[in-house]
């Protein structure tokens, strides 16, 4: 992979947001990391996914309604810990401890994920290139989904905005089966290192047994404890991973692939137009800065450019942040793209969707007609 580099000058902007946001904690009295609020919330999290499921191996829940019903809580419960608690545990802003970050960010493993391979894909790969074709691997998606103007363009397409929802329930089940093997295996042609004191050849051993164990405890065990056919604890398994799927993928691409997003390209020189923070705020959008209900759910991540700008600040902070982001962005002359509402930023990204599935000819005009649209009814 060639090493993208941005544009250096012009960093007025990040300097000063920096300084702001340092003497907003200052004023404040109060650290950066989640403290408290952040571990109430995941203790919380932890109970919706694992009361469902000693409800299932108690045999407490043995009907099949209420049995599906539990798989489906589940889902949300494993979407819940990796937005609160994974997430900000792997970007080492859940504590200032690094064994606490350490141990939580471990929680993956409980939701049948590799800590190693998700820290190079989104750390270092999503939010250093992000939606930078061919280093992003959020965009990345090869086949019948097409979330850059710079892939291939398939007759398929065409009808991606209806069913790109089915394929994003299948996110975390991709997850659990074959796809952190071939992100292993690829990352180490790469020569990516994913471990300061692990060889690659350990980190497969690591994923093996820990995606042994994990299919163990969440899919073994139930069969043979669930007083139902096996095939129903085997579709329940699938249906919490759909319903977990669907959650994280509408969250993350609602951010990313709306009309607002751009997609740069680097120059023959492979460097981009803008620095690394000024490109942040051209590729990331948030959504429902109100809705305080739903920014507790997704762990703040309602709140992207936020967290895109500051990912060693905990999700607790980016509400009050982003007043102080937004305010210097205008005043820098950037952009600062917001969504109003939840249901609007999956409209914007379902439009998105229908605007990638056209020729290239069209596909300029078609995002400028969006955006041009979107001004006019703010």
């Amino acid at each position: 992979m060639k090493k993208i580099r941005y544009k250096k000058g012009d960093m007025e902007f990040i300097t000063e947001l920096r300084s702001e946001v340092n003497i907003y904690f200052e004023n404040k009295g109060i650290e950066n990391h989640g403290g408290s609020k952040i571990l109430f919330k995941t203790f919380l999290m932890f109970l919706v996914y694992m009361v469902p499921f000693g409800l299932l191996l108690s045999g407490v829940v043995n009907n099949l309604l209420p049995v599906m019903a539990c798989w489906v809580i589940m889902g949300l419960g494993t979407s819940g810990i990796g937005l609160v608690t994974m997430h900000d545990a792997n970007h080492g802003s859940f504590s200032n401890r690094h064994w606490v970050n350490k141990l939580f960010s471990n929680s993956l493993y409980l939701l049948g994920g590799f800590p190693a391979n998700w820290r190079y894909q989104h750390n270092t790969l999503h939010h250093g290139y992000t939606n930078i074709e061919g280093h992003d691997e959020d965009i990345a998606h090869e086949g019948i989904v097409r979330f850059s103007p710079h892939k291939p363009l398939r007759k398929v397409h065409k009808f991606q905005h209806i069913y790109a929802w089915l394929l994003y329930g299948l996110m975390t089940f991709s997850w659990v089966t074959m796809k952190d093997f071939k992100r292993l295996k690829k990352y180490e042609n790469e020569g990516a290192v994913l471990s300061s004191n692990e060889t690659y050849r350990q980190l497969f051993f690591k994923l093996l047994i820990t995606k042994i164990l994990y299919y163990t405890v969440f899919l073994a065990i139930p069969i043979a404890v669930i007083p139902l056919a096996w095939y129903w604890t085997v579709l329940g398994f699938f249906i919490m991973h759909f319903t977990s799927g669907l959650v994280l993928s509408t969250i993350f691409q609602t951010a990313h692939v709306v009309p607002t997003s751009d997609y740069p390209l680097p120059d023959k020189n492979n460097e981009l137009n803008n620095n690394w923070a000024i490109h942040q705020l051209h590729t990331t959008c948030d959504f429902a800065p109100k809705s305080n209900v739903l920014s507790w759910l997704v762990g703040g991540l309602n709140f992207q450019v936020v967290h895109h700008l500051f990912p060693n600040i905990s999700h607790i902070h980016y509400k009050d942040i982003s007043k102080i982001v937004q305010q210097t962005a205008t005043k820098h002359q950037l952009p600062y793209h917001v969504n109003k509402t939840f249901a609007g930023a999956i409209y914007q990204h379902l439009l998105m969707l229908k605007t990638l599935g056209k020729p290239e000819n069209r596909f300029d005009a078609e995002v400028m007609h969006l955006r041009n649209k979107k001004i006019a009814t703010v």
